[in-house]
This record gives structure tokens, sequence and C-alpha cells, in this order.
């Protein structure tokens, strides 16, 4: 029924990128939350809490690789497993 498997903690500073330092594969095995500044946001590429900002996509813009220009927005971020 329920799920008794512990949960790995959610480190300080987390990145959707695989090719990134900051990616933790066993963390994304499970659904992940993002808060910033009390709203919930599912367009999260990256964040850091003890900073206090999250990355996200710029809509239209890439850059020379292909890969979407990140814009980073700084408030109090909280994260948690939903």
């Amino acid at each position: 029924m329920n799920d008794t498997k512990l949960l790995p903690a959610l480190p300080d500073r987390l990145s959707i990128n695989p090719r990134s330092p900051h990616h933790v594969k066993e963390v994304f095995e499970h659904n992940i939350g993002i808060r910033l500044n009390g709203k919930e946001r599912t367009d999260v590429e990256e964040y850091c809490i003890s900073e206090g900002w999250v990355k996200v996509a710029a809509p239209k813009a890439l850059d020379r690789r292909g890969q979407p220009l990140l814009i980073k927005l700084k408030g109090t971020v909280e994260a948690f497993y939903s």
C-alpha cells in the first residue's frame, strides 16, 4: 500500500540538466515540487535554496548550442517531494 522507501535528501542546489555537476539522478526518481515566494513553479530548470534563486527557461531565446537561455529569479525557495 504505502511506499516505505526512504526518499533521498533534497540537495541545496539541484539541476535537471544531466551534464550539470548539480544533477542528482536518485532525486529525479521521485516527483519534486518547487515553491518560489510561496507560489509553486513547474518550469524550474535549476534551484539553489541557500542563495535564494531559481532558473527558468526564457520563452524563445536560445544559446549558440540550441539550449534555452535561463533567467534567474530571486526569492524564497522551498523544495519538497510531492
